[in-house]
Formats: structure tokens, sequence, C-alpha cells
């Protein structure tokens, strides 16, 4: 006879009814798992989700209150605790998601693109794409003197990030921000701007930009509508890069320990069942084609959420790790993921300084908390719902890593060796004014 382990007490929330926010997108899933599989209910949580306009409206009700927490990009907690745009602290004790993303350019940008990409055997094109592809067709619209224009959700969005790394390592430049101009524009050779999630394939459909970074199913409803073409994923771009984070404020934290150790359960839980079979991310997509949560039609979201994803329409490729919620250790708030975000924002001129390998290290341990992680982890490894192989045994700092398109290895202990590694971008004691043009 199998003998289970005894049910760990439950923890007592000090706050009990609780709202949380996200974005229409897929990888908000964990929070709609956790609140249909009723894995807030099992920790004594009645949690109301709630979609927000934008990602600085779901940030300022997060700081204001009004929502108790959210689905997160991973940059907003850590620019909010430095003072980047809106000044307060945020932390994480969750990492949502691996992977997720896509670049999508117009129909008329992939025609001219075709032309410099080789082919593979069968006549498709061979992946990943790289920007210098897009190149030509930049110094195209450059000759005619007209802007070569790009969306991304979110000045401190993994997408700018890696719409911006992507660009850099094909040789173009993505443009800088400085104190004085924070439309992250000066110098660019590609124009990116802010564009929602949901609106980005109408504004590319408009000829507003030529091309976007966004989460899905915004890249496949591109592909459904026939406007435009994904050509790339962020997996490709960066094998396993973390993506969206749960944000609360240090202080519900501080006066809400046994609450958060909740949620975190909760979510943990969500991740796990989401990565558990091919039959629970069926029923997820069904469940996220609900309009009170991503709204699109199910077929576009089980595109990218069911091991497949489709670059140019009828080129559809096995994609088994797009989206990972669980495997890998997605959900843990890794110390050196924090760290990465941090060195693009100094790449890219959103900390006009250079800050000291220690500063990098201590900004990430205030936002990311996986003390909290590993309380909640415990918890359920007791209640019998979790084994402790499924928790990384770690410093909080992932082993170095050349899984990039470029091939530049990546150790979130030294980021400022990691940033003088690349031609484009801020290094040392650099400001934008320093640079030639």
């Amino acid at each position: 006879m199998t003998v289970l382990p005894a049910k760990a007490d439950m923890l007592i929330p000090e706050k009990d009814e609780l709202k949380f926010g996200f974005i229409k997108l897929t990888d908000m899933a964990p929070l709609a798992i956790a609140k249909e599989k009723h894995f807030f209910e099992d920790e004594g949580l009645y949690v109301t989700i709630e979609p927000q306009a934008n990602w600085k409206v779901l940030l300022d009700r997060v700081i204001t209150g009004e929502l108790d927490g959210a689905h997160m990009l991973a940059g907003q907690p850590l620019a909010a605790t430095i003072g980047y745009g809106t000044k307060a602290h945020i932390v994480t004790p969750f990492s949502m998601d691996l992977n997720g993303n896509g670049i999508t350019v117009s129909n008329a940008v992939w025609a001219e693109m075709k032309k410099h990409i080789a082919k593979d055997a069968e006549g498709r094109p061979e992946h990943p794409i790289p920007a210098s592809a897009l190149k030509p067709v930049v110094e195209q619209y450059k000759a005619q003197g007209k802007p070569f224009n790009m969306g991304m959700v979110f000045p401190v969005s993994t997408h700018n990030y890696e719409l911006r790394y992507w660009l850099a390592a094909g040789g173009l430049n993505p443009g800088y921000y400085t104190p004085s101009d924070t439309s992250g524009q000066v110098k660019a050779d590609v124009l990116l701007s802010v564009t929602p999630p949901p609106q980005m394939p109408a504004t590319l459909e408009a000829g507003t930009i030529q091309g976007y970074c966004v989460g899905e199913p915004w890249n496949q409803a591109a592909v459904f509508k026939g406007i435009g073409v994904p050509v790339i994923t962020d997996y490709e771009i960066w094998k396993d890069n973390p993506e969206k984070v749960f944000g609360l404020t240090a202080k519900f934290v501080e006066e809400n320990p046994q609450t958060t150790i909740a949620v975190t359960k909760a979510l943990i839980r969500a991740g796990k069942w989401l990565d558990e079979s091919p039959e629970n991310r069926l029923e997820a997509v069904e469940i996220l084609a609900r309009p009170e949560y991503v709204g699109a039609d199910a077929e576009v979201i089980a595109n990218s959420m069911t091991g497949t994803f489709e670059y140019e329409k009828g080129d559809k490729r096995p994609a088994p790790d797009f989206n990972v919620f669980f495997k890998k250790f997605a959900t843990y708030p890794y110390y050196s993921d924090a760290v990465w975000y941090l060195t693009q924002m100094r790449r890219w001129g959103q900390i006009a300084e250079e800050k000291s390998d220690d500063w990098y290290a201590e900004t990430a341990k205030s936002v990311y908390r996986p003390d909290i992680y590993r309380q909640a982890a415990a918890s359920l490894i007791d209640d019998g719902l979790l084994d402790a192989a499924d928790i990384p045994e770690t410093d909080g700092y992932k082993p170095a890593t050349a899984e990039f398109i470029d091939g530049v290895e990546y150790d979130g202990s030294r980021p400022n060796e990691y940033l003088k590694k690349f031609e484009i971008g801020l290094k040392g004691a650099e400001d934008v004014a320093s640079l030639s043009n």
C-alpha cells in the first residue's frame, strides 16, 4: 500500500480576496489556469483576474493597490525599482514562462527579405533568419528618404530587448535612449515605437509600422489574416529566454507574506499543469480563447500553444518549446535573468551611466525573490503536489550560455564583461554623446 505524505498545514492568508491584472496574451495562462482549476481556492484565496488596457496602466494599478499583483513584463519590476519611468519597489517570486514571442514583418518587407535568405532542400527559407536579411530593405527605405518603423510593446519589455538584440546582431542600430530623449530612437537605423499587443496586426495592416515583436497570439494572427509573416521566434534569438513574471509591490509582500506564498503555490501548480500533457494544452487553449481571457480564436492560439509555429502561410514547423511554463525550471526567478534585462537597459541607454557588477547583482536580489518561491515549493512538496527534483539546485545564476543568434556568451555574474562583447551598444563608461555616428 502506498503511504501518501501527510498534507502540510494550510497557510493562513492575511488577505484572501485578491484582484490580479493581465494583458491579453497566451502567456497569462498560469493565472487563468490557477483560477479555472481552483488552485487559488485550494490555498484559501478568492481571486478575480482582470484584463488591463496596456502595460503602463497595469503597473500603475499595482502600485496604487487597485490590483494586488499582475502578469508583468520581466523588465517592469526592475525598471520601477531602479526608477526608470515610474518609481516603485516591485518584486517577483515567480517567473511565468520561457520563450513565447516572435518578430513579424509585412508581406511587402518579407518579399524583399526573401531575396537575401538561403533555402533548405525543400525550398523553404532556412531558419533562424538573421536581421542581416532585413538590412538591404532598411537601406532601400533610407535611400528613398522613408523611415523604417517597427513596433514593440513597451520600452522595458522583453520584446523591445529581443527586437533590438536581433537587429543589432544583423548590423542594424535600433537606437538609444538618453536622459533627455526617451524615444529610444537616437542614432537609429530602425525606429521602434510602442504599440499594445492586440493592436499590432491592425497597425501593421494600416502601414504605420513595417514589422513588430510581440507575444502570441498576435504573430499567428498576422498569418491567419494574411497580412504579415513571422520571421523568427525569441527561442531562435535566445534559446529558452525568460519571458513574463508575476509582480507585486514589496509593501504587499511585506504585509502579506502568507498570502504571497499561497499565490506562488497556486501559480507553480498552474505552470506544472500546463506542461503536463498535450491534452492539458488543448484545454488551456479553449480556456484562453474565452473573451474574459485572451479572446482570440482558439485555432489561432493553438497554432503556437500546442507544439508548432507557423511562419509563412503553410510553413508550419515543430516548435515544442515555443511556450514553456514549467519544464526547465521555467517558474524559478533566477537572478541571472534579472541581470540580463539590466544589461540591456544599460546597452541601450535606459541606464545612462556605468554600473558595477555588484550593482547588477544587488539590484537583481532586491527584485527577484527565490526565497519566497522556495517556501512555496517546499509547501507543495509537503502537500505531495511537487517533487524535490522540480526545484533547481542553484545559487540563483544559470550556467553561462552562448545559445543566442549571434553566439555571444552571457554569464550573469559578469555583466560588464558581457556588454563589452557587442559592437553596437553602450559599454564601460560610454554615453550616447560619446559614440561616433
